[in-house]
């Protein structure tokens, strides 16, 4: 049985990873959604495909090129947890 110490530590962790896994994708997305919003203001084109196709095509670049390590991050975590159900 999981003490409520374990438990926090476990949560922790997951807050932590969860940070480091979605925080670039996050981050990489609202940066390409300024630029293409402030070209849109410049040139006044207001298409709503124009902003969500390129961050479509950056999110998926970004976790093609990452995603092999955020499993293997994942598949730790998972692992991890069920070490401390069974222990």
């Amino acid at each position: 049985m999981m003490t409520s110490g374990e438990i926090n530590d476990l949560m922790y962790e997951v807050f932590i990873l969860t940070v480091q896994l979605g925080g670039p994708v996050l981050i990489v997305s609202m940066v390409v959604g300024v630029v293409i919003s402030i070209l849109q203001a410049a040139t006044q084109i207001h298409e709503q495909t124009l902003t969500f196709v390129p961050k479509l095509v950056v999110v998926g670049c970004i976790l093609i090129m990452t995603g092999g390590s955020m499993m293997e991050r994942l598949q730790d975590l998972t692992i991890q947890v069920f070490r401390l159900i069974a222990g």
